[in-house]
């Protein structure tokens, strides 16, 4: 299901708690409107809603977090490609097919990461045909260094690609969803109760029913941003593959 859709299915959720609970309170006998009823109802209401606030900020920081991360091992990566590619042009012309592979495995993966169709998610499984990859690792090895320059460049390149390839792998194992469903579930149970709190605290006219579609909108937009940055390869808040790009332009200089 996509992140709209569930936002949307939250919202509905949420504002018809909200509807409903206008509905229950123009229903409700008066001796359950008293003052000391409401006093009650706001108390347990603050207390939801206190609960659902602590859990919402936690799961955006959580996702926000590992939304970073996932930016930051981009960046990484694409300037470890760089890097790779000046250290094996300076290494010398016997280089030159390995950097030409080189530059098709990162065509090869920007295609698959970052696909063209709009917001379609990117596929950061590692794919079962890893030639290309260690095709690349072994020609470096093969080097047969004449001098100490050429020496020191084979080093370098083969800790290059080491550290290349350990943050593709880690991107791969950091793409699983870090909110737990079961704890989704639990919030957003609390915001249908918190705003079916709201809707017998005030009697159904234009202003109140404005006011709560605001707020379940709001609440809606909340739950929309922390599922976007859950799934940072896919959606409208992806990460940008720029950083790839620019590395991309940059090879073969």
């Amino acid at each position: 299901m996509s992140t709209f859709a569930t936002a949307a299915i939250v919202f509905g959720c949420i504002f018809g708690a909200a509807v409903l609970g206008m509905a229950v309170h123009a229903r409700l006998p008066g001796a359950h409107l008293g003052d000391d009823s409401l006093d009650v109802v706001k108390l347990v209401m603050g207390l939801i809603g206190t609960l659902a606030a602590l859990v919402l900020g936690l799961l955006i920081a959580s996702a926000k977090g590992t939304y970073d991360v996932q930016r930051s091992d981009v960046e990484e990566l694409s300037a470890d490609i760089i890097q790779l590619d000046r250290t094996l042009a300076n290494y010398g012309p016997e280089t030159k097919d390995t950097r030409e592979s080189l530059r098709e495995l990162v065509v090869e993966n920007l295609a698959r990461i970052w696909p063209k169709e709009g917001a379609a998610p990117g596929d950061l499984a590692l794919p079962k045909n890893r030639t290309k990859a260690e095709a690349v690792f072994m020609s470096i090895e093969a080097l047969t260094p004449k001098t100490d320059e050429q020496t020191f460049a084979k080093s370098q390149a083969l800790q290059i690609a080491t550290d290349m390839f350990h943050t593709r792998f880690l991107m791969y194992a950091q793409q699983a969803s870090g909110i737990s469903t079961p704890m989704l579930m639990i919030l957003v149970a609390w915001l249908v109760l918190l705003f079916l709190g709201f809707g017998l605290l005030g009697r159904f006219n234009g202003t109140v029913t404005f006011a709560l579609l605001t707020g379940a909108l709001s609440v809606a937009g909340a739950i929309f941003l922390l599922l976007e940055l859950d799934h940072p390869y896919g959606g409208l808040m992806r990460i940008s593959s720029a950083p790839v790009q620019n590395a991309l332009a940059r090879m073969g200089q």
